[in-house]
């Protein structure tokens, strides 16, 4: 029995997720799937510019999954660049480390990142808190978001 895959950090999203060659229709293109956690991978490395044990710590992965994760990632991208494949940003394992959460006691609702060990309202300061979307994704500390493919 293979081990569970290890949910990934990703600070970043693209506002884009599709991308087409220039002067080729959607419909007469097959599609590369390009995971959330492969673009955060090729974005810490090369644009960020970090080194690979400093771009595994912040994925909260190993170095060599780190590796794995970029070369699957540079060779899909590569792919659809030389084979004229559409490029869709999506899915994967990863977590974003952030919790919606609701006041109990004045009901404002506000975001946490699950790191920050202040977890209290900052409307009214208590500590009466449940998390908005727990049917969805919460585990102990909302630490994960499961977007499997």
């Amino acid at each position: 029995m293979p081990r569970p895959v290890k949910w990934r950090r990703v600070q970043f999203f693209p506002e884009n997720n599709y991308f087409v060659p220039l002067g080729k229709r959607k419909c007469e293109l097959q599609e590369i799937v390009l995971k959330i956690e492969e673009l955060e991978a090729m974005r810490l490395k090369d644009i960020e510019k970090l080194n690979q044990e400093q771009c595994a710590e912040k994925m909260m992965v190993s170095r060599q999954t780190f590796q794995n994760i970029i070369d699957g990632a540079r060779r899909k991208v590569t792919q659809a660049l030389t084979e004229g494949k559409a490029i869709k940003i999506e899915g994967g394992n990863y977590t974003i480390n952030v919790c919606t959460l609701r006041c109990l006691n004045c009901g404002n609702a506000f975001e946490i990142n699950y790191e920050n060990n202040k977890r209290e309202c900052p409307k009214c300061g208590s500590i009466e808190l449940t998390c908005v979307r727990k049917e969805n994704f919460c585990d102990k500390d909302c630490s994960r978001k499961n977007k499997e493919i």
